[in-house]
């Protein structure tokens, strides 16, 4: 009966240290530079909110936790959290647009509304906007 408990707790324990460990490693994970990475698809930002307004189902199961390339008019540029800029790319329509967050480490750029860009990054959804993460300036 002891021999059997030991054992239990032997594996438990084991099994509890490696789900630490595994969290640790996730947890200091850190992000893809995304300006190595090939795109998985590359269109501009009217096209990609175009696609989520026509059919957002469809358009979540294409562009969700894939690398998206956009390209577009600055409409606005705002400090995010952590020290991230977040832009947001004109789509010609006045309610929604494509919203960029920068990566954290960015290298600070002088940002300036109406300039044309290219951004690419990891597509995190859509709310009122199609939310681009983890971004990275890949022309300006």
């Amino acid at each position: 009966m002891k021999k059997s408990y030991k054992l239990a707790l032997a594996v438990f324990s084991v099994i509890a240290v490696a789900g630490v460990l595994y969290g640790l490693y996730k947890y200091n994970l850190k992000p893809k530079d995304l300006q190595k990475v090939k795109p998985d698809f590359v269109l501009t930002a009217t096209d990609l909110l175009k696609a989520f307004e026509s059919d957002e189902n469809g358009a979540a199961a294409k562009f969700v936790d894939k690398v998206v390339e956009v390209s577009g008019t600055i409409q606005s540029v705002k400090p995010g959290e952590n020290g991230a800029l977040t832009i947001s790319l004109n789509t010609g329509n006045d309610i929604s647009s494509v919203l960029c967050t920068l990566q954290g480490n960015a290298e600070p750029v002088n940002f300036k509304t109406g300039e044309q860009i290219t951004i690419r990054g990891n597509c995190s959804g859509f709310l009122m906007d199609v939310l681009l993460n983890n971004c990275s300036v890949i022309q300006k």
